[in-house]
């Protein structure tokens, strides 16, 4: 037995321990405590003292007589916000695992003098699951039989929709193209193009391999009474001719919950009278719809411009200038431009000296038509 002194001689004996260990955490404590003190404080955003923004009168001014004599108030400061279209479909296809569609249709778009080579191809999509849906303004993607010089396969190729989402027999099941075939002289030689060729020469029977579809950039807007000005070229029609058929045909009307209200504008660049594509239609159109229709020629082998050259797409942008640019400061008002890539330096020429005419400095404006969501481009 220990007697009471030990014991209490044992206890006083752990004292300085007991003390040196509390004085530990204490200390440690408190170094982690003045850590974190320091860390909120750098992570803490110091208040700001915001400062009156000051306005120079004279440019507010000056900016609210220019706005008021162009009347472009939707420009200055776009209202419509660009869309997301998230419901769109994209890519249910791809190169890896492509749909065989079923030729139905192959014919020539072109009438006799034409230049080249152009066809509307149908392609039944029936059998496709997941189905191969899309809309107005998307592509699809050809990806060409055969093997290249390396022994492999060709790459697909982007072509625009020609059809509406309901096709051309109305029945919701074929995608249709229209396709130029490229030719171009190499060394003496004349060069045809791969796909192109390969699409203009098939039958109706074969199989061809389908990707997409893609592409968000070129869809109509949701509203009925929206303004549509169209600029193509050639085969750049093929979006256009699907908008066209939307707004127009009276069984697309009959299916659509959509009644078209608005201005469509067509303006249509051709070599020669021969190779306008889907004229018929288009002049039906024009009989039919007079109020809402609008269509504009540049035939460049038989018409003159006003300085006795050529007759371009971008000559005629010019000479209606004024209208044009009337129909552009309805903030409704879409313009889309489909076709060659070398038609856009023009067209962007023309479109200046168009904006020059009303005041304009088009080198702020298509930008700000771009964020509006109102000017598409899909050229190739």
């Amino acid at each position: 037995m220990y007697s009471q002194a030990k014991v209490i001689a044992g206890g006083l004996a752990h004292i300085p321990v007991v003390i040196a260990v509390f004085y530990f955490i204490l200390t440690t404590f408190n170094k982690r405590a003045l850590k974190f003190v320091e860390e909120s404080k750098a992570k803490k955003p110091e208040a700001k003292v915001v400062e009156p923004k000051k306005v120079d009168v004279s440019k507010a001014e000056s900016s609210k007589v220019e706005t008021t004599k162009t009347k472009i108030t939707n420009v200055e400061a776009p209202k419509v916000v660009k869309k997301k279209h998230a419901d769109v479909p994209v890519n249910i296809y791809r190169p890896k695992t492509p749909y065989e569609g079923t030729v139905i249709d192959n014919y020539s778009l072109l009438k006799e003098g034409a230049i080249g080579r152009v066809n509307h191809i149908t392609f039944d999509l029936k059998d496709s699951d997941p189905f191969l849906n899309y809309v107005e303004g998307q592509s699809i993607g050809i990806m060409p039989a055969g093997e290249d010089a390396n022994g492999k396969p060709h790459k697909l190729r982007l072509y625009s929709i020609a059809s509406t989402r309901h096709g051309d027999n109305f029945n919701g099941t074929t995608v249709s193209l229209c396709v130029r075939q490229l030719q171009y002289e190499k060394d003496g030689e004349t060069i045809n193009g791969v796909c192109s060729t390969y699409l203009c020469d098939i039958k109706p029977g074969d199989k061809v391999k389908i990707t997409g579809p893609v592409g968000k950039e070129m869809l109509l807007p949701d509203e009925e009474d929206a303004n549509i000005v169209m600029l193509a070229t050639g085969t750049g029609i093929a979006p256009m001719r699907a908008y066209l058929r939307r707004m127009f045909e009276a069984t697309e009307k009959e299916k659509n919950n959509w009644n078209f209200k608005g201005k469509a504008w067509l303006f249509m660049g051709a070599p020669k009278s021969a190779n306008l594509l889907y004229e018929e239609d288009l002049q039906r159109y024009l009989a039919d719809y007079p109020d809402n229709f609008k269509y504009t020629k540049a035939i460049s082998r038989e018409q003159q411009n006003t300085k006795g050259g050529r007759m371009y797409i971008q000559d005629r942008v010019l000479e209606s200038a004024n209208e044009l640019f009337n129909m552009i400061e309805n903030e409704k008002t879409h313009i889309y431009l489909c076709g060659l890539k070398g038609m856009e330096p023009g067209i962007d020429e023309a479109m200046t000296k168009a904006a020059e005419e009303k005041g304009l400095n088009w080198a702020e404006l298509r930008p700000q038509l771009k964020k509006a969501g109102r000017w598409h481009v899909e050229t190739y």
